[in-house]
């Protein structure tokens, strides 16, 4: 189990990036645009460079749901390969059997 610290940090990120998501998308679209001025592209720049690190998509860790594990983490169901592999052998997960060829 990871520590609960770290597991509601990236909690916090994640409510910080669903907020200011717009806000972030604005500003890049507009550092990136040739058809503004230099001046504006700069102060975009600066706008976008005062926001909080942690709004940044990038900051938030994948973590599974179950032991909240932030190494070894399917995308797709959300949880830990160990975890995975314990529900998945119970049947816990539908769709998903053990394979043998």
């Amino acid at each position: 189990m990871s520590r609960v610290a770290a597991i509601y940090k990236n909690n916090q990120r994640k409510l910080l990036v669903a907020k200011l998501r717009d806000k972030r998308e604005v500003l890049r679209a507009a550092v990136s645009d040739l058809k503004k001025s230099p001046a504006e592209r700069m102060a975009a720049a600066q706008k976008l460079a005062e926001m909080p690190r942690n709004s940044s998509k990038t900051r938030i860790r994948n973590r599974c749901a179950v032991t909240g594990r932030p190494r070894g983490t399917l995308r797709k169901f959300g949880l830990a390969r160990n975890k995975f592999r314990d529900l998945a052998l119970e049947g816990q997960i539908p769709g998903v059997r053990k394979s043998s060829w």
